[in-house]
Formats: C-alpha cells, structure tokens, sequence
C-alpha cells in the first residue's frame, strides 16, 4: 500500500532565523539580475532556458570572503534552498560550524522551488507517481540548468574551488541519487537524507547494482541516511546492501539508518553533524 507520506505535501521548513551570516552580493551579471536587497541573504535570478522559467538563487558566502581576494572555496548545492524552505538553517549551520573551525570554509548555493516535484522527480512507469503533482519527471531539465547554466553562472561570479557537494531530503534526495547514478561526475559528494526511493517502483534501488559495476572508476562521497518511514526505510538499506557488494573502490559511502528521526526532523536534525563530519578540516 503506497505510504501516506507520498499523499502529502512534501515538508518546508519555514524558519525565519537571525543568522549573522558574512555574506556579499557579486557584481551583476548579462544573463542574470543581481537582487535580495531585502533577503537576509544576497540573492539573484537567473534566466533558465532548460527549465524555460527565472530561479532565484541564494548565496552564502562564509567568513573572511571579501577580505581574502585570493581565497577560492568549494561550493555546497542545495535544492529546497529558497529562504523560506532550508536555506536558511543549513546556512545557519554552515556559518557556526565555519566560524567554530569544525568545517572547512564553504560557500552555499540555494536553490528557491517553483515546481519542486516536476524538477525533483525522473520519469516513472508508475501512475500513482503521477498523482503527486500535475507535473512530474523533470529531473533531467533541472539537472541540466545545474550543470550548463547554474553552477558556470555561479563560478563566473564567485571564486571558487573544483569541489562541488550537493545536500537534500526527500524528493530532493531522490534527485540526488538520481544525480549520483546517472552523472556522477557533477559533483563531488552527495548527501541524500531520507531520499524517497519507492519513486517508480524503486528503480534507483533496483538498477544500483548494474550502474555501479559500469563505472569501476567512480570517485566520489555518498552518505545516505533514512528516517523511520515505509517507503524509504527498507529502500535505503536494501541500498546499502548494494553498496557493500558493489561499490567501487573509489567511493567513500556511508548508510545511516535513524529509527529514532521522521521525515519532517531529519533534515534539521542530521544536517548539522553530516555537514561537521564530511566537511571537517584536514590535518
């Protein structure tokens, strides 16, 4: 029976937080618009041809950006990164962690939904899939503004490293192992929390096997942990199963099942010591 989970309105958090955040707004760009004037992060809008449809996109830049002109620092992606869905507390995150010296200086990009099951969502066989939205399986379109339009716009008007990592729950984290399967080279570590697997009859689960032997060469982070939910739960360590007879040897994975979170605190409650424990310093 599908999980009701699958009936409801996917959870945003709504969180308006005092953050503190050090953050700048770059020079404008031809193909976007610098604004978030009133945001309590530095904002622009960006005009996707791939999606057909203007994002805005929201920055966080950590401490000591202005000041150290030759600096570059890697990137953290996140979908749901609108500043009244999770953009907010993982910035929040970042900023604490940053200034605490228990992660390495990041900047973060969020990404604000429009129609956040079409982008979030590859296609599916399975007509109850359908039912969640009037629009669904646009994965491969907002992969596609990320990798040709987001991230080039992103590097041209920030300084940044090579090393990109991707962060998401839920639907979000769907497309993240989507990603992390189908193009794995775009970034350099996933974090996919209580991703919904049972999307078209769990063929991310079904196909990781056979995806994973074909790239023998795989580099790559992959955590993925799942709250205590039916249509997630048993997917993701039936994954993790995989992983242990699959996984290539250049990839760093790690399986978390929580029993004890749900999928509407996952997020903010893991998010905090995932983010600490991938990103630490270096020696």
């Amino acid at each position: 029976m599908r999980p009701m989970m699958k009936w409801l309105p996917l959870f945003l958090f709504t969180a308006s937080l005092g953050l503190g955040c050090h953050a700048t707004t770059a020079p404008a760009a031809t193909a976007a618009t610098t604004e978030g004037a009133q945001a309590a992060h530095p904002s622009f809008t960006l005009e996707s041809p791939a999606l057909k449809e203007t994002r805005r996109i929201n920055v966080y830049t950590p401490p000591g950006y202005d000041t150290a002109q030759d600096a570059r620092y890697p990137v953290l992606y996140m979908p749901d990164g609108g500043e009244q869905e999770d953009f907010p507390h993982v910035a929040a995150t970042l900023d604490t962690a940053i200034r605490a010296g228990e992660v390495r200086p990041f900047i973060l990009v969020g990404i604000e939904n429009t129609e956040r099951r079409r982008d979030m969502t590859g296609p599916t066989e399975v007509d109850e899939d359908r039912k969640i939205a009037p629009r669904v399986g646009g994965s491969a379109a907002f992969r596609a503004f990320l990798r040709d339009e987001l991230m080039p716009e992103v590097r041209r008007r920030y300084r940044v490293t090579d090393e990109t990592a991707i962060i998401g729950e839920s639907l979000a984290g769907l497309f993240i192992m989507e990603t992390f399967f189908l193009q794995p080279e775009l970034f350099n570590t996933f974090i996919a929390l209580s991703p919904s697997l049972w999307w078209n009859g769990d063929e991310l689960v079904r196909k990781a096997g056979e995806r994973l032997q074909a790239r023998p060469d795989l580099r790559a982070t992959l955590y993925v942990a799942s709250a205590n939910e039916e249509g997630i739960a048993p997917q993701s360590a039936r994954l993790a199963e995989i992983l242990r007879a699959s996984a290539p040897a250049g990839l760093k994975w790690r399986y978390e099942p929580r029993p004890d979170l749900r999928h509407d605190n996952i997020y903010r409650s893991l998010s905090p010591q995932v983010l600490r424990q991938t990103f630490a310093p270096g020696p």
